[in-house]
């Protein structure tokens, strides 16, 4: 698949179109990467092109094809409006980029399939951005399941307490939109939906129900989804943007029949709970996993650019690709279909929505 392999000693070149709110992490964790350099930025807002390539001191472009064209590069991020992350990347794709996605990899099956399908027609990799999989707490949750330590998992819980004023949505036309953003679960909890469900294993069924509020957007600011998992444990996922009066809480509970625990903080960076019938070595390791983000964005897209440049130097295989970026976005799908419909739907999805 890796085609174009970066040889090892070689700078890692990277382009970023969508200079909007979640650009900066990209900056930072590229900069703090020996042998990745930044080296060309896009936006279709003039403004904001040009104060992220002064800031970075790199040429900016308002049309993507102008920035392939003229400055080469190795892999391009793609950090636009959700519902052009497979637009864009199939132009990167095509230019025989890799591709780098934020989340959500789109918003419809059809889309991700699409842009998968680019990635693999010009043999290039296709990396989908979930940073908090490598927070030191989930990591160490992942290898405890991983080990057999819960036993029999029973139930799995995510929480998303967080909260996005008006303003927020109000900054760019397109949030909170169906065709460009979805909500709360597809926007901002998309990371927490595809915690449960790579650590919980694959979801048999969802039944949910999404409500508009407080704010006035298209899109849902409240959502509840059960969850139904293959292995027969259950789950649930509450989702709001309306805590009052700041972010409350970003966790994951897992309970099991030799195992109790909570990963909590803000944004899942904090151990709450760990117990355990049976000791491991891991046990030790709690305290130093705990992070104090300065965001919900945490500290994981350094660690997710280092794997990004271990594929491209041939050494790794991808931690999130496009298959596995697809299997969340069928979750969230699927919750708001059952949403829609009130009815329970079954996953895999039988509907290429």
């Amino acid at each position: 698949m890796n085609e174009h392999v970066v040889p090892m000693g070689q700078t890692i070149r990277i382009a970023l179109v969508g200079c909007g709110r979640i650009s900066r992490n990209h900056f930072d964790a590229i900069a703090k990467i020996d042998g990745m350099e930044l080296v060309s930025v896009c936006d279709t807002v003039e403004q904001r092109a040009r104060e992220a390539g002064e800031q970075q001191q790199v040429p900016w472009f308002t049309e993507i094809e102008a920035m392939l064209a003229a400055v080469p590069s190795d892999a391009c991020v793609i950090a636009t409006p959700s519902g052009l992350h497979p637009q864009h990347g199939i132009l990167a794709a095509k230019a025989g980029r890799h591709v780098i996605s934020e989340k959500p990899m789109a918003i419809s099956l059809a889309a991700a399939d699409a842009l998968v399908q680019a990635c693999d027609d010009h043999r290039v990799q296709l990396f989908v951005v979930k940073q908090n999989r490598l927070n030191p707490p989930i990591q160490l949750l992942k290898r405890a399941i991983d080990r057999g330590r819960f036993g029999r998992i029973f139930m799995a819980n995510c929480t998303v307490r967080w909260t996005r004023p008006q303003d927020y949505y109000d900054q760019a036309p397109w949030r909170g939109t169906w065709e460009f953003d979805g909500g709360a679960f597809m926007n901002q909890a998309s990371h927490y939906v595809d915690l449960i469900q790579w650590l919980v294993g694959p979801v048999e069924s969802v039944i949910a129900k999404t409500a508009t509020l407080a704010r006035h957007i298209e899109a849902e600011d409240c959502g509840v989804a059960v969850l139904k998992f293959r292995s027969g444990a259950l789950g649930t996922i509450e989702v709001t943007m309306l805590t009052f009066p700041k972010n409350l809480e970003g966790s994951i509970t897992i309970l099991g029949e030799k195992g109790t625990v909570k990963i909590g903080g803000t944004a899942v960076n904090k151990v709450e709970q760990w117990t355990f019938a049976d000791y491991d070595d891991d046990d030790k390791h709690i305290e130093i996993a705990n992070t104090n983000p300065p965001t919900v964005y945490g500290h994981g897209h350094e660690a997710y650019y280092r794997n990004v440049a271990a594929v491209l130097h041939g050494d790794a295989q991808p931690d999130t690709d496009g298959r596995a970026g697809r299997k969340s976005l069928e979750l969230v799908l699927g919750i708001y279909e059952s949403a829609k419909t009130g009815r329970d739907v079954p996953l895999p999805l039988r509907v290429n929505i």
